[in-house]
């Protein structure tokens, strides 16, 4: 419809649901790939840590992740491969599938005959890929919270806005001063917080 108003490509991206976990063999050395989603960077690299503990006895752990709706924040590691044969090659699949919040782990069981620069590229880069192919592939909206308090008179103006508007209650007190955390789409934010603004005796935070 002509009035519709399409909301910015930057406000959607593509993460994993679950984990997911895929193996390539080349010339006897196995890798075992596995992606799953995550939130930061500290939840990224405890998802490292706990696969480092898992297959503590194999040769390998190779890793890289990927964060932020405009895929701005990443990070990635050959974990004692030869430079650039393994953590460029997972984050280039990462890249390929254009996914963000996401980490992917490859763990390598040498097989006894080494594969050269070339073939390690793309035995990362395939045991990535195959990872990636067996998950589920979800388009998400870029979230926004606002945090805000209101005198206990104002509470039904509050809510009636909340409730037209479809706003998710991540949190809220009611005392004589009441508090509450909502969320929803980050586009629609600017526009509640605008109406929110009306209500008397609402305190917002400055953006």
């Amino acid at each position: 419809m002509a009035n519709q108003t399409t909301p910015a490509m930057s406000d959607f991206f593509k993460t994993v649901r679950g984990v997911s976990q895929g193996i390539y063999k080349e010339k006897m050395s196995k890798f075992i790939s596995f992606v799953q989603p995550v939130q930061t960077a500290d939840e990224a690299r405890e998802v490292v840590k706990k696969y480092q503990n898992k297959y503590h006895d194999a040769r390998h752990v190779c890793w890289a992740y990927m964060l932020g709706t405009a895929r701005d924040q990443y990070l990635s590691s050959d974990n004692g491969e030869p430079s650039g044969t393994a953590g460029k090659p997972i984050l280039g699949q990462i890249n390929s599938f254009g996914l963000t919040n996401v980490v992917i782990v490859v763990v390598r069981y040498f097989g006894g005959i080494k594969l050269g620069t070339s073939g390690l590229i793309v035995a990362y880069r395939e045991a990535a890929r195959l990872a990636i192919e067996a998950a589920e592939v979800l388009e998400c909206h870029e979230q926004a919270q606002v945090s805000f308090t209101f005198p206990y008179l104002a509470m039904n103006d509050v809510m009636r806005l909340v409730k037209r508007e479809d706003m998710r209650v991540l949190e809220q007190a009611f005392d004589n001063v009441c508090s509450m955390t909502l969320e929803c789409d980050a586009d629609r934010m600017p526009a509640f917080r605008s109406q929110l603004g009306k209500v008397d005796g609402v305190s917002l935070p400055e953006t």
